[in-house]
């Protein structure tokens, strides 16, 4: 084996090349091996996905202090022309980016051009600043402020207290190092008289970029006179400076293009095989993980090559302003780039300017005032929510785009969970990680099997919603329902409903067909556990022959908590008052990591696990759930996958699983800018079918919830895995309260009109899945209306 294969045995196996290592490339020929190992490394890093950035370009000035010899960017002053823009030009442009979808507004600029020009000191002065960057950073938050456009800024050398001023406004900066060698800044050189293009002043502000934390954009520009050596020595201190502060976010090797007018307009432009070495390269030197970009309005015609050669974004694209460094070379055409970057079997995803990892570390690495913006911008990976869907709302779902991607590890996934293998936590993180056509391909395998377990049936169950008290003295983050002391300034007030008004319900409950009542309250302070056991006794005394369907685990935990008596005992006396069954709720993320968060003073997971292993053992079935699209990400929705099918593997007591999107609107943690805008509906879709795969086969049924999803929701849910529609209702009043808006009933006229429109049958079922009484059934259809509710208020 050569040397040279060794280095690339050695890169292929994720081992780090060391700095002599780095150099011993120079030595190769071989760049399809090179460009073999990287696109390897690349997709280990990355997978299917090819990012980039909507943006908008917004030129501030183009008044330099330097003079490259290759830019036509900067100019001197002109006369009647302004040498910056007006507030009113930038809102201008930031808001037609904000029509055209954009998410980043990208800033760039000449290099203190106020100490080269009086013109500059001069206007700057009008407009109450005293330096570019202090005006800078007025515009950028008046752009995030007005128009929600995320600033991207290109700034220049500037001091650490600079760009501590400007982290404040701004969710990632930027400078490129184009070149590590300082031979050219010497006369005759493409830097000489441009002080800031010196590589050790840039470095210095890379390296204060690491310090104060900024995610961190560099790069080089090749061709301009350097030597693949040089590039390499670039290369390294990049890597050195990231590895010591992990902050550079994107490496972008950029190609010189030779611009009429500049000195350098007749200079040789690097061959298309100089760049893809570069590109080869840097993968090989930063590795896996690193995001690297290549422009691609720079290399119009050989885009699937640089794909080739283990690039994973393509940077910020507009589809309003042009590349005003490179106005000779208009952006592609979002749909082009999305087919060229498919016929490399990757997908082209959206991305905010500032890169997932990142946004994953937002409370590390963003100022506190722009983290709920880019929360309430990024889906559950940390990409750009593209999707105007949320849950609750009438918003309609944007179906997801084929792509035509390869995806052989997810096929091998896909058939491991139909031979009934249980999937690990990054096998389920892939899962979820799916798009385009994977997702399709996803969706379909959960359908087959849902057909395969469930045949063409869709079940429902008549039930009614009892929510007896709104008073908890829990504060979930996540929670619009409970109500405390000083409610009044939140959603509605706080009652209890008394006996007789639980009775009276349950009646007529049953008088509509039901066949189930379902209860669930805030956990009231004045409540202990002789309290459920009276609401059941309750209503077993007026109906004796429906199904009691109630109390979270928290409930019966604080239950037997306030009757000083172990779970085991207190789920024993609720079954001998007519219980028949809880519902799973409680559980939103069973990982503490979560709950940390969302529900401090909540359940822990092993709690939450006691009450229902408890239960099963008596022989108490149970739902499960998950509330899943706040602060949580893929790799927890995979743990609670993982830990629901242990359970249902030792006891079988699931009688189904529901996934529950997270309803933001009313919550005080959305409110409070702490989380995301609940899951996409690309996501919400697929917790339904990986669901499915992940508890084949030990749970049968799959719960869509129409309250969560709407109705055009749910029929997707019905075609990717789930088979079950839940309840009726009749009374929905806590995902109303966090701000839904599909109602407060579905009626069984409803539900099976729905469900036949789909292709499938519809049919009733009790809580644990059995066959519905002809009598139960034919009462439900055609009922009376509801009586109004009484809520008598509460008193403190």
């Amino acid at each position: 084996m050569s040397s040279f294969t060794h280095l690339l045995t050695h890169c292929r196996g994720g081992g780090r090349l060391s700095a002599e290592q780095v150099f011993a490339l120079l030595d190769g020929d071989e760049l399809q091996s090179m460009m073999a190992v990287a696109t390897e490394l690349r997709d280990r890093g990355h997978g299917a996905v090819v990012s980039y950035s909507r943006k908008v370009f917004i030129p501030l000035t183009q008044l330099c202090r330097d003079s490259c010899h290759y830019c036509t960017f900067a100019h001197p002053p002109r006369r009647g022309a302004r040498a910056y823009l007006s507030a009113e030009d930038v809102l201008a442009i930031a808001r037609a980016g904000t029509e055209a979808g954009c998410r980043e507004a990208l800033f760039t600029l000449g290099d203190k051009p106020e100490w080269r020009y009086c013109a500059a000191r001069e206007e700057l002065a009008r407009l109450g600043h005293e330096s570019t960057i202090s005006y800078l950073a007025a515009m950028a938050a008046m752009v995030l402020e007005q128009s929600g456009l995320l600033p991207h800024l290109n700034a220049g050398v500037m001091s650490a207290e600079e760009m501590a001023l400007l982290r404040r406004v701004s969710v990632s900066q930027g400078l490129m190092l184009e070149s590590a060698a300082e031979r050219l800044c010497a006369r005759g050189g493409p830097h000489f008289g441009s002080p800031d293009k010196h590589p050790a002043v840039r470095l210095r502000v890379i390296e204060d970029a690491g310090k104060a934390a900024i995610p961190f954009t560099s790069g080089l520009l090749i061709g301009i006179g350097e030597t693949r050596r040089e590039r390499l020595a670039a290369l390294l201190e990049l890597r050195a400076l990231h590895e010591r502060y992990g902050h550079i976010q994107e490496v972008i090797i950029q190609n010189f293009r030779a611009k009429p007018g500049t000195k350098m307009a007749q200079f040789a432009e690097p061959s298309l095989e100089e760049h893809l070495w570069t590109i080869a390269a840097a993968r090989l030197v930063l590795g896996a993980e690193m995001n690297i970009q290549a422009p691609p309005n720079l290399s119009p015609g050989v885009l699937r090559q640089l794909l080739g050669a283990g690039i994973n974004d393509w940077g910020g694209v507009s589809p309003v302003t042009p590349d005003y460094v490179n106005p000779e070379r208009p952006w592609p055409q979002l749909q082009t780039l999305a087919q060229e970057t498919a016929k490399t079997s990757k997908v082209l995803v959206e991305r905010l300017a500032v890169y997932p990892s990142y946004v994953h570390g937002s409370d590390a690495w963003l100022d506190p005032a722009l983290r709920a913006a880019v929360r309430r911008a990024s889906d559950g990976e940390g990409f750009a929510r593209t999707d105007r869907w949320i849950a609750g709302t009438l918003n309609k779902p944007i179906p997801e785009p084929s792509s035509a991607t390869v995806h052989t590890e997810l096929d091998a996934i896909i058939a491991r969970a139909f031979a009934h293998r249980v999937l690990t936590e990054e096998e389920i993180v892939t899962l979820f990680s799916s798009r385009g056509d994977a997702y399709h391909a996803v969706c379909q395998a959960a359908d087959a099997m849902r057909t395969h377990r469930c045949g063409n049936d869709v079940t429902y169950v008549v039930t009614r919603n009892i929510n007896y008290t709104n008073i908890c003295y829990f504060r979930c983050k996540f929670c619009a329902f409970s109500k405390g002391k000083l409610s009044e300034n939140l959603r509605g007030r706080p009652y209890d409903l008394s006996l007789e008004e639980i009775q009276r319900r349950v009646a007529e409950a049953w008088d509509r067909g039901a066949v189930e009542v379902c209860l669930q309250g805030g956990i009231h302070p004045a409540y202990d556990g002789s309290t459920y056991l009276s609401i059941c006794r309750a209503i077993k005394e007026v109906c004796p022959g429906i199904h009691i369907h109630a109390f979270s685990p928290l409930e019966i935990w604080q239950g037997a908590r306030t009757l000083n008596v172990c779970i085991e005992r207190f789920l024993g006396k609720l079954k001998d008052a007519g219980l028949g069954s809880l519902p799973g709720t409680a559980a939103e993320i069973l990982d503490d990591e979560v709950r940390a968060v969302i529900c401090p003073d909540k359940l822990t997971t092993d709690q939450w696990f006691e009450v229902v292993e408890t239960a099963h053992r008596l022989g108490i079935k149970t739902t499960s759930t998950i509330k899943f699209g706040h602060v949580d990400r893929y790799r927890h929705w995979a743990r609670h996958l993982l830990r629901i099918c242990a359970l249902q593997s030792r006891t079988g007591g699931f009688t189904e699983f529901v996934p529950l999107p997270f309803v933001p609107m009313e919550t005080p943690i959305y409110l409070h800018g702490l989380s995301r805008l609940g899951p996409t509906f690309r996501e919400a879709v697929l917790m339904h079918s990986i669901a499915r795969l992940v508890l084949n086969p030990v749970m049968r049924n799959i719960q869509t919830s129409w309250v969560k999803m709407g109705r055009d929701g749910v029929a997707e849910c019905l075609a990717a895995g789930a088979n079950d529609l839940g309840g009726t209702l009749m009374n929905e009043s806590i995902t109303r309260a966090a701000g839904a808006l599909h109602g407060e009933e579905m009626k069984p006229e409803a539900m099976e009109e729905l469900i036949a429109s789909l292709g499938k049958r519809p049919r009733q079922r009790t809580t644990l899945y059995g066959d519905v009484a002809n009598e139960r059934t034919a009462a439900s259809f055609n009922a009376a209306s509801l009586l109004p509710s009484t809520t008598m208020p509460a008193h403190h």
